[in-house]
């Protein structure tokens, strides 16, 4: 355990350092030293990304340790270009992201020690459906809502903004998991089968056009082709994950491209993001208003990085708009070149993976949908950033998680990073051992007092019966009387050794195979459960333990006793002269407890 735990800490010690050597590098080419404030506030963010990993330790054990490592690094990675930018510009995004990312930490540490169980997040499934609701549409405010770039999906909160679909995400993701979780054996449900694709029956469609015609809402109110995306694949998804169906995938992708189409006739926005796609360097498209200007520079500026980059601190990434947000990606490979946007991907697929092999392993239904809603969550967002600026697909207006500059982003990304830790917590538990001595113990005692009951259910229905059972005639004679007393004799040693619990013993006063017959036939009947005695020894000697059960001379003084007792009622209170015990020795049971 402590090598392994040296091995993770290790991780974390190696993304620190990359990070700092890149801010250190890059401030040393531009600005010839290294500012006394961000040396502050990264020795902060270095502090809780520590106190972070100890609280996971303590409070999930078992959680993925990849992960953590990899958010440490992209977001190093993300906060050095945005610095870069600012020396360029003159700007303070670089400062403001430290104090974001400090603010996400503390989050991210209330949220391990509070949130020991991710099942209770069930409990609040139309809560969260609400609440997801409301910051979806809480631009649509008058007074509160803010347009920029042509969708309004920002509010002001003075001189900052904030953008509520990035926590929206999180509670959808909460409600879809819950639905689907409790309805997914009705959409599991098939009906006609058209070109190989088992396709839902019609009343099972109700839950997927309700999702997207809020998603068609967000799409024509605001304006934001990227949020609406985000939502619907998120739940395409989660529902292939709950029915494992594909023709629900090929039906979500059909209603979502017939509703782009129509959005693309109707608004401008979105018109103009599809025709700078088509057309990026088209004269005509790139001088319009909201046309292919960014796209075309980030492309160039992804050129002039070539395989290796710039280097950090000399190349020029700061000419494209929004470099430091929308096109982040853009920025690392002018200065990264190729290699950098592909270790970026790299990191970013094993935040992926891990989440992907979290909900395979968890048992749990709702874990199991809600971990991969909250890594397709991400994956789709990845997707159509690096898809759009390499014209791939149009443009989305999404960020880049844990790199892109924005507050809000990189807040709702780390939560979301943390409830998967939480939920791969769960996932990584070992199962408890159902083989030990004690849950053996304890499964076999329960089985004794459950025998001991029935028989002791049996023995009194059977004295109830002969009190009620009609007698004829009086005992008249002694001769009768001794008849009776034969007769009680003979059933109270049956009755006697009937309940006899049979034990395997070695007795040296009794012959070895003496009751080898009855004990043979009662183990071949009973199996393996037939040595559930065994653990009523003295547990001290595992090898030879020394039985508790009623040996077979205290046996014959109970039989001995009845006996005595019916003869005092027959023979006018003479009891016969009852025979020697038989000698026996102390008997031990071979083996212990099985």
């Amino acid at each position: 355990m402590i090598v392994t735990r040296l091995r993770q800490m290790s991780l974390m010690l190696f993304a620190m350092a990359v990070s700092f050597i890149g801010f250190f590098q890059m401030f040393e080419r531009t600005a010839g030293s290294f500012p006394s404030e961000y040396m502050i506030l990264l020795g902060v963010v270095a502090v809780l990304f520590i106190i972070l990993w100890s609280l996971l330790l303590k409070f999930q054990p078992y959680a993925s340790q990849s992960i953590l490592p990899c958010v440490l690094l992209l977001t190093g990675i993300g906060i050095t270009l945005i610095s870069r930018i600012d020396q360029q510009k003159g700007t303070h995004v670089g400062t403001r992201q430290l104090i974001w990312l400090c603010l996400a930490l503390v989050l991210c540490c209330i949220l391990v020690i509070c949130l020991r169980d991710y099942r209770v997040l069930r409990r609040f499934s139309y809560v969260s459906m609400v609440a997801g609701i409301v910051l979806l549409l809480s631009p649509m405010i008058p007074g509160l809502g803010k347009t920029i770039g042509g969708a309004r999906i920002w509010i002001g909160i003075g001189s900052y903004s904030l953008q509520p679909g990035e926590f929206a995400k999180l509670f959808i993701a909460f409600f879809f998991a819950a639905y689907l979780f409790d309805h997914r054996d009705q959409l599991a449900v098939g009906g006609k089968k058209v070109l190989g694709l088992q396709l839902p029956r019609i009343k099972d469609l109700g839950p997927i056009m309700v999702v997207w015609a809020m998603s068609m809402g967000v799409l024509v109110i605001q304006r934001d082709l990227g949020t609406s995306l985000m939502f619907f694949a998120m739940f395409v998804c989660m529902l292939y994950v709950a029915t494992g169906r594909k023709s629900w995938i090929v039906i979500g992708i059909l209603a979502f491209a017939a509703g782009a189409v129509i959005a693309s006739r109707m608004f401008a926005h979105v018109d103009n993001r599809i025709d700078a796609w088509l057309h990026p360097f088209d004269a005509k498209v790139y001088n319009r208003q909201g046309g292919s200007e960014q796209l075309v520079t980030g492309l160039f500026g992804l050129a002039s990085g070539g395989l290796m980059g710039t280097g950090l601190g000399q190349g020029h990434p700061s000419l494209t708009p929004l470099a430091n947000s929308d096109f982040i990606y853009s920025s690392v490979g002018e200065e990264l070149g190729l290699t950098g946007l592909l270790a970026v991907l790299a990191l970013y697929l094993v935040i992926i993976a891990s989440g992907l092999i979290t909900a395979m392993k968890i048992k749990d239904g709702f874990g199991k949908l809600l971990a991969s809603g909250l890594v397709f969550t991400m994956a789709v967002q990845v997707f159509t950033v690096v898809g759009g600026i390499t014209l791939v697909i149009p443009l989305t207006g999404l960020t880049m998680p844990f790199m892109a500059a924005g507050g809000s982003s990189l807040i709702a990304n780390y939560i979301l990073i943390t409830l998967l830790l939480i939920i791969s917590n769960a996932a990584n538990k070992p199962e408890p051992e159902l083989t030990s001595d004690t849950f053996q113990y304890e499964a076999l005692a329960v089985l004794r007092d459950h025998e001991l009951k029935e028989r002791a259910k049996s023995a009194a229905q059977a004295a109830k019966d002969d009190e009620n059972r009609p007698r004829h005639g009086v005992h008249a004679s002694h001769a009768s009387h001794a008849v009776h007393a034969d007769d009680t004799e003979d059933a109270v040693q049956a009755t006697q050794i009937e309940d006899a619990p049979t034990i395997m013993v070695d007795d040296a006063s009794q012959p070895e195979g003496l009751y080898d017959a009855e004990e043979q036939d009662n183990r071949d009947e009973q199996g393996d459960w037939a040595d559930w005695r065994d653990f009523a020894d003295d547990d001290d000697s595992p090898a030879t333990t020394t039985s508790h059960w009623p040996t077979r001379g205290a046996q014959t003084e109970q039989v001995e006793d009845a006996q005595n007792q019916a003869a005092q009622d027959g023979n006018g209170g003479t009891p016969p002269t009852p025979p020697a015990p038989p000698q026996s020795t102390p008997r031990t049971v071979k083996g212990g407890a099985r």
